[in-house]
């Protein structure tokens, strides 16, 4: 693969994550690569941007975030394109869609440059209500009432099929976040590469309502209460009682860069 323009992503106020990010652009920059930095990480010989979504404009071939999962997510919500990220683990937890550590860099800048790796393309979402579409979501989109103290009903709409119950909320998520809070909710596992979503009632009342896998086409959520709107557990939106909120699969994947093709990657991290 080309390496010709680069951008570097750091972890938002972590040192270590922008001294790895530092480390990073000087060795891309040796391979003679354009080089992008975002602010406040600054390198001799890279350009620096002030924000994330200035890379849209860079027409780059590879994108390289230092962090955790978070900033994966955060990295994925910004750009517009599928641009391919190669994810290192500097500072995170477990680092669930990390694909190395910091001490494999060289291995991976080979590996690239030898056309050795593999695209991982995964399947995005998007949420839109009141005439407005949202930033699009890699692991899910988590729809909860408002006032906690009122029970919410809430009516799930997917092709010709209802779903009418009272819970304190619903999450729609990936594959890609069927290992995350989807999982926590006993949802099941799906393999990263499925065109396919998750249906998870939030604490459903009376009975047990189960997660329902359906495929990605679109799903509308109508609650009897205000709503929140979660991407991916950073963004916040909110939606008035009885406003349709409409969640389809996004037009543009995310591209992970990986140097060993496999499935369910993402249980090994899970220790289960």
């Amino acid at each position: 693969m080309k390496l010709n323009r680069v951008g570097i992503v750091s972890k938002f106020g972590s040192e270590e994550s922008e001294n790895a990010a530092k480390k990073v652009a000087k060795k891309f920059l040796a391979s003679k690569a354009e080089v992008f930095t975002i602010a406040p990480v600054s390198v001799e010989g890279a350009k620096r941007i002030e924000s994330v979504d200035e890379l849209n404009d860079k027409k780059l071939d590879l994108v390289v975030t230092m962090g955790g999962d978070g900033t994966t997510l955060r990295t994925f919500r910004s750009l517009t394109n599928e641009i391919p990220l190669l994810t290192i683990n500097v500072g995170g937890n477990r680092g669930i869609l990390s694909e190395i550590t910091l001490d494999k860099i060289d291995t991976a800048i080979a590996d690239m440059k030898s056309n050795k790796v593999w695209f991982d393309k995964r399947t995005r979402v998007v949420a839109s209500s009141g005439g407005e579409e949202y930033s699009p979501a890699l692991n899910e989109i988590y729809i909860n009432r408002q006032n906690m103290t009122k029970t919410a009903e809430f009516e799930i709409k997917f092709q010709n099929d209802i779903v009418k119950h009272k819970m304190d909320g619903v999450m729609i998520s990936t594959p890609s976040g069927s290992t995350g809070h989807s999982f926590s909710l006993g949802g099941p596992v799906l393999h990263e590469s499925l065109d396919i979503l998750i249906i998870t009632p939030i604490a459903p009342v009376l009975r047990l309502l189960p997660s329902i896998v359906v495929p990605d086409e679109k799903i509308e959520v109508i609650c009897s209460h205000d709503t929140n709107i979660v991407m991916d557990a950073q963004v916040i939106k909110t939606a008035g009682f009885e406003e349709s909120i409409v969640i389809k699969k996004h037009p543009k994947r995310a591209v992970f860069v990986r140097l060993k093709k496999r499935g369910l990657r993402q249980m090994g991290k899970l220790g289960v």
